[in-house]
């Protein structure tokens, strides 16, 4: 079935010293294929998904402990490793230091 809402997993990296500091600028994580910026074009793949959205698609269903590979995605994130940030449409801390 279909559902009339739909629940998304957003990874968001913030460059602040304080991340409960209300000032603090959260930047997301844009995925190839997952929805996210409602002024992009939305991405047409068939008969394939990219496996990494499809995934966080189904994540949204259940909890992070249901699903243990987002911590380890987070932390690659936040270490900005190689490999994974080719699995992204846009990493916004390209050429700075890591969230």
């Amino acid at each position: 079935s279909i559902t009339k809402e739909r629940t998304e997993v957003i990874l968001q990296g913030t460059s602040s010293q304080d991340p409960n500091d209300p000032t603090a600028v959260w930047e997301e994580f844009e995925f190839k294929c997952k929805p996210g910026d409602l002024r992009r074009r939305p991405c047409l793949i068939s008969p394939y998904h990219y496996r990494l959205d499809w995934l966080m698609w189904f994540a949204a269903f259940q909890t992070y402990e249901q699903n243990e590979w987002i911590i380890h995605l987070a932390g690659k994130l936040l270490a900005q490793e190689e490999e994974t940030l080719s699995l992204l449409a846009t990493n916004p801390f390209a050429g700075r230091e890591p969230p």
